[in-house]
């Protein structure tokens, strides 16, 4: 349980955050709406283009806003902590210049609309629910316990991928030739929250314990998750014992709770305080043209 000192040094970090974020679409956008990243040169200064494929997009986009980030930090007298693994949590660690004890975590997050439906995003995951989720003061997979963080974000990027049929991989280019490559995402928009306010009530993926998104693009830009009603407290008792209890149904069945409403009713509670969310909606069948 936070003090009111650090929930006040908490909402600071997030309206500077937020402030931050505003400024950035410039930073990586043409003004067009294209990533003014093109591709890799080499030393005879050709161009080859980047691939869609999504981990490299987001390996180059973290890199490409770093200097923002330190900029960031620099500003508001936080020192940047990288995570020392590759699957460590959180990817920047926030530390107070002057008070080491003032420490945030900031996760990168980036996904790519629906192209069969724009309103909604591929999603993304918001860190685990496992060990050092569950047991706060734990060193494992995580660069501090999470418990000496005062709190937890996500600075997110949502964009859209081109066309891919303009868009050769193969094929190189010149300088001479750089505005003429199509870049392969576009059409930016960020959003900074803590983490909590963007969950769902389910798994990020099938086979990791990792804690899910909400889809719906309007709803992450404003924060509008499963949780809103009920705040990050439930968000943590929650995600500590996703799957862990079980409650029998009307049926006589026994099953593991494994959604808010289900959850809620166990705690007691009205099972409507769980905001309603629309999961990812199904892909459109294609229609094949006769």
């Amino acid at each position: 349980m936070r003090s009111k000192a650090q929930e006040k040094l908490k909402d600071e970090f997030k309206r500077q955050l937020r402030g931050f974020v505003k400024d950035l679409k410039t930073h990586i956008s043409t003004p067009d709406d294209q990533w003014t990243i093109k591709g890799f040169v080499d030393v005879f200064k050709n161009i080859y283009t980047i691939s869609a494929d999504t981990k490299i997009v987001s390996k180059i986009l973290e890199i490409h806003l770093f200097p923002k980030l330190l900029e960031f930090a620099k500003k508001h007298k936080y020192r940047i902590v990288l995570a020392e693994q590759q699957n460590y949590y959180p990817d920047l660690s926030f530390v107070h210049a002057k008070d080491e004890g003032i420490k945030f975590a900031l996760d990168l997050k980036t996904t790519y609309r629906l192209l069969d439906n724009p309103d909604y995003c591929n999603g993304f995951t918001l860190g685990s629910h496992g060990e050092y989720f569950t047991n706060r003061k734990s060193h494992k997979n995580i660069q501090f316990p999470y418990e000496e963080y005062l709190g937890h974000f996500c600075l997110g990027i949502i964009y859209s991928r081109s066309n891919s049929g303009f868009i050769d991989e193969t094929r190189s280019y010149n300088l001479s030739q750089l505005k003429s490559i199509v870049s392969v995402i576009g059409d930016f928009q960020f959003f900074a929250h803590e983490k909590w306010e963007i969950a769902s009530d389910y798994q990020g993926s099938s086979n990791t314990a990792n804690i899910g998104s909400i889809t719906k693009i309007n709803d992450i830009l404003n924060g509008n998750g499963v949780f809103k009603n009920l705040g990050e407290l439930w968000f943590d008792d929650y995600w500590i014992n996703y799957g862990k209890i079980q409650m029998t149904l009307p049926d006589g069945k026994v099953k593991k709770i494994t959604l808010l409403k289900n959850f809620l009713v166990y705690r007691g509670q009205d099972p409507q305080l769980a905001n309603p969310m629309a999961r990812k909606p199904a892909r459109k069948k294609r229609q094949v043209q006769k």
